[in-house]
């Protein structure tokens, strides 16, 4: 089985979503793009322990934070004028997220009976034709659809929220619940990254451990006969250490004003003495090392941790089959080898999985029809591109070159195409070295959320920005002085082309820097044999000699040598200005704090 889509509304960041996946799916965005959202809200619906939690959503899981109807909103927020004319009020804000389910066993279509729809996967409409036959076509799907919905409950001043079967909800009497029993059919497994470790090997609910056990319907029979004899050991209780002594003086003391028959003798144990205390404190202890000794489990390496939980998972697979595996960040504190064994084991495990990942290692794992790239508009909706290379591109070429000039691309909200190595190089070092020296004025490209991409020539910078722009990015370009024709192909895919007059960077830097920075790098450099002979005293012909030795070092970090140890005004002036620029247009200025009031004070009567 499978998920085949998502529609989400209202939850967390997102106002909005439908996405379709793939049946392995690398989910891949910037920071806060919503990939993790995305991942709570499947486990929201098909998680079989995320109802558990009480209550099941909160204030912060609806988007924008809003959860109450408007006009009971505009009431407590105290923006309702005095005498104003009553307005029906609106439905409070629900979230919704409906997960359709396709590739289903032969058992699981008998479980779902009725609910069962049919789907055709090509265009993601259901099968409504009285013919009955037609479901019998190759693009025809059984599908299950289930929907969550949480919202706010006036009455009982509290967050709800349930699942139930899609089509109970349009054609039934009452919705039916999709209930804790039907869940684990749906095989769905959610690991997220930050929270695993430290409970995986635990017997707390909803534990790996805990749902291996349950997955072979292990019911451990150990509460009562462990509870029996921690509750027969007194902790110090040996008079020589001192803790028996002292409790017994308080005894003393509590007997000068209680009843001997309320029975307060304190004594030391070492747990609660009930089931679900031993749940969360009996863990699992590993060795650590070629000895005898052994830690616990969540003392271990963060790297060994993960490969353990990996080990956990496979136990999972091997007996559940038909499972979906979602997690977070694979590659955390895992060797790059390491990494790409993770993805293949889980592919093979697994009937589908679905990762976030940022790591090159683990995206190139993944077809380009199984990289789902993300990205989300500022009024919150969600929306998935697909990678489509341009003609000049081909795959073999995207493939071998994917880590060093594609991952990073794919991976950031804003593109830079450079024209060479030297400019993919010598940029980011110049706006770092001038965020330094004056950091009101500059940024660096880090802080702008910027990659730069070498475009390897300048014939290639309009076919890779048209790459990133097709996938929801902001795109810039960076090169030397182009013909009207290259200039034109390039403006047209970016938002802004830098292009200076030089016919190469090394003219700008020569011509638009100082001599003393000149004279000071040449003083600071380790020369080449060959150049030495052919300039037996650089710095009295720094100009020449620079030259020559930034073509013989192109590519290679010496332009970025040279801007890395300027003073600002030793900049060239281009390179500023455009430094400015990008401030400007990725973290432009907040408006006047008065104009931020007047706006918000507008807006309720508008």
């Amino acid at each position: 089985m499978k998920v085949y889509c998502v529609s989400i509304e209202n939850f967390r960041g997102i106002s909005s979503a439908k996405l379709v996946l793939p049946d392995h799916a690398v989910l891949i965005g910037d920071n806060n793009t919503g990939k993790s959202s995305f991942l709570e809200a499947i486990d929201l619906t098909l998680g079989p322990d995320r109802l558990s939690r009480r209550p099941p959503v909160d204030e912060q899981d609806f988007f924008q934070g809003k959860y109450l109807p408007v006009a009971a909103a505009n009431a407590v927020e105290g923006v309702v004028p005095d005498g104003a004319e009553e307005k029906p009020v609106a439905a409070a804000p629900k979230i919704i997220i409906e997960v359709t389910i396709i590739g289903l066993s032969k058992e699981q279509e008998a479980r779902f009976g009725g609910h069962i729809e049919w789907l055709n996967i090509e265009d993601g409409e259901f099968f409504t034709d009285a013919n009955s036959a037609g479901v019998d076509a190759e693009n025809i799907k059984a599908a299950l659809r289930i929907t969550f919905i949480g919202t706010y409950d006036s009455d009982e001043d509290d967050f709800v929220g349930n699942t139930f079967y899609s089509r109970s909800l349009t054609e039934a009497d009452k919705p039916e619940p999709f209930t804790k029993k039907d869940k684990p059919h749906c095989g769905f497994l959610f690991l997220r990254s930050l929270r695993t470790g430290s409970r995986a090997l635990s017997l707390e609910h909803g534990s790996i451990l805990d749902i291996i056990l349950r997955l072979k319907e292990i019911r451990p029979q150990m509460w009562k006969g462990t509870i029996d004899t921690l509750a027969a050991f007194d902790v110090a209780s040996d008079p020589t250490i001192g803790i028996s002594g002292v409790l017994d003086s308080i005894d003393k003391s509590l007997k000068k004003y209680v009843p001997r028959e309320w029975g307060v003798k304190p004594h030391l144990k070492v747990s609660n003495l009930t089931r679900e205390h031993l749940r969360k404190v009996v863990t699992a202890f590993i060795a650590t090392g070629d000895g005898d000794h052994a830690a616990p489990f969540f003392r271990q390496g963060t790297g060994t941790i993960n490969m353990l939980v990996l080990a956990m998972l496979s136990q999972i697979a091997e007996d559940k089959q038909n499972v979906i595996f979602a997690m977070e960040e694979v590659e955390t504190a895992i060797p790059p080898y390491a990494q790409k064994r993770i993805v293949h084991e889980l592919r093979k495990l697994a009937a589908q999985s679905i990762v976030t990942s940022h790591s090159p290692y683990v995206l190139e794992e993944f077809k380009l029809d199984e990289t789902v790239i993300l990205s989300r508009a500022n009024d919150g909706v969600l929306s998935q591109a697909q990678i489509s290379l341009p003609d000049s591109v081909k795959h073999k070429r995207y493939r071998q070159e994917f880590r060093t000039r594609f991952c990073e691309g794919l991976l950031s909200r804003r593109v830079l195409i450079a024209e060479g190595a030297t400019e993919a190089s010598a940029f980011p070092v110049a706006a770092r070295r001038l965020s330094e020296l004056n950091p009101a004025t500059y940024s660096s490209l880090e802080a702008l959320g910027i990659c730069i991409i070498d475009a390897g020539t300048e014939s290639q910078i309009a076919d890779l920005a048209g790459l990133y722009k097709g996938l929801g990015k902001r795109t810039f370009g960076l090169c030397d002085k182009q013909t009207d024709p290259a200039k034109a192909a390039i403006e047209s895919q970016v938002e802004r082309l830098f292009m200076h007059e030089e016919k190469g960077i090394e003219d700008l830097i020569l011509k638009n820097t100082t001599q003393v920075a000149l004279e000071r790098f040449s003083d600071a450099l380790d020369w080449p044999p060959h150049l030495i002979t052919k300039y037996p005293d650089p710095k009295a012909l720094a100009i020449s000699a620079l030259k020559d030795y930034f073509g013989w070092a192109k590519g290679n970090w010496g332009i970025a040598d040279f801007l890395g140890q300027c003073s600002e005004v030793e900049i060239p002036s281009w390179i500023r200005d455009a430094c400015i620029t990008l401030k400007a247009i990725c973290d432009p200025p907040a408006p006047p704090a008065g104009n931020v009031g007047q706006a918000a004070t507008a807006t309720p009567g508008a």
